[in-house]
């Protein structure tokens, strides 16, 4: 019969983390601001990039070349 971990074993990590947490309440609060700089997008601003994207003219091959 193989072994099962232990119900109430924590790792290292997860322990790290709660300790971290309990010690410094903000940070929930901070994560959640960079999270919503970098990750959580509006609908509309999805939308508007994704017409820009659209609009986009492809450059030339060669930039010096005039035809």
């Amino acid at each position: 019969m193989p072994m099962l971990p232990a119900r109430h074993y924590e790792s290292d990590h997860t322990k790290f983390m709660r300790e971290l947490m309990a010690r410094k309440p903000h940070l929930e609060e901070r994560q959640r601001e960079a999270r919503a700089i970098w990750w959580d997008k509006d609908p509309r601003a999805l939308a508007d990039g994704r017409r820009m994207a659209e609009g986009r003219v492809p450059p030339k091959p060669y930039a010096y070349q005039t035809d």
